[in-house]
């Protein structure tokens, strides 16, 4: 149900709430098209709020794409006042949140195709979703394994530190992961970190922990474009590479993209800042728009 709108640096968004399969109520943000080619869903990264992507959704908007952003449960304005024992885990995400998005995208486009972005954790769930099969296609960016072995050296520490002493250490006092203080990710409710962490020390990452999800990547059969950075520490192309070949059936493209490249550094969120707008945000649009 639309409750607001507001102007963003480049066009209106439509402020709306999305309720789950579970009856919780999302905060979301519609950026219609006049005349639009389809439809496009932004899904977030961890702990990332869907203010960051604002800027990309309406130019995205104004140029024929219709966007839905999201917050999940316990992020952003789909957050409760404090996370102390909320629960919420990454299933509730996947099955619940960016569920809803997707259906309420797919029930907007009609006949026209349905496309995500996907942005480092929100590439790696999309597989995963019951509606996987309504995507035509995934932009992929800063998506891939987040097991910690694959790390640089120098970022192995940091990872090792948050999944055996900043996470078990702090949740059971806080009620929640206390990233923002921290200095770690953001603030997470605990179930999410605690199924996330699980993740990280498995070889195979999602994969290897969750019952079907390697049968659910092979099933998938949208096309993907792989958007990596070569500044990104907190997704190398190694642990791209090891999420990206359980994708057995898909059609995928990978673009390696550089600082020099892109006009500045980019590392692991800075392609959705504005100032790529002209380097960066076309790779994506031209893509879906070949598709669309």
């Amino acid at each position: 149900m639309a409750q607001a709108s507001e102007e963003c640096s480049h066009g209106r968004a439509e402020r709306c709430e999305l309720r789950t399969g579970d009856g919780s109520v999302l905060v979301a943000n519609r950026f219609d098209a006049p005349q639009a080619r389809a439809q496009v869903v932004i899904a977030p990264a961890m702990g990332v709020p869907q203010a960051f992507y604002r800027d990309f959704a309406a130019w995205l908007a104004q140029r024929g794409f219709g966007v839905l952003t999201f917050d999940y449960r316990g992020i952003g304005e789909s957050a409760p006042r404090s996370l102390r024992r909320f629960r919420a885990s990454i299933d509730d995400w996947i099955r619940f949140d960016f569920e809803a998005a997707v259906r309420d995208a797919r029930a907007r486009a009609g006949a026209l195709p349905l496309f995500v972005v996907g942005h480092s954790l929100g590439a790696q769930l999309l597989a995963l979703l019951p509606s996987a099969a309504e995507v035509r296609a995934l932009v992929a960016v800063a998506g891939g394994s987040g097991y910690w072995r694959g790390f640089p050296a120098h970022v192995r520490p940091m990872m090792l530190l948050m999944l055996h002493g900043a996470a078990p250490l702090t949740m059971p006092f806080a009620g929640y992961f206390p990233g923002r203080r921290l200095r770690m990710i953001g603030d997470l409710p605990a179930g999410v970190m605690r199924q996330w962490r699980r993740w990280c020390l498995d070889e195979d990452y999602l994969v290897g922990v969750e019952p079907g999800a390697r049968e659910a990547y092979a099933r998938a059969r949208f096309d993907v474009l792989s958007l990596t950075f070569t500044d990104d520490a907190m997704m190398p192309q190694r642990n791209v590479e090891a999420l990206h070949v359980h994708l057995r059936n898909v059609r995928r493209e990978s673009r390696r993209i550089s600082p020099a490249d892109a006009g500045g550094p980019v590392g692991h969120v800075g392609f959705f800042r504005r100032r790529y707008r002209d380097t960066l945000w076309p790779l994506a649009a031209d893509w879906i728009g070949a598709r669309a």
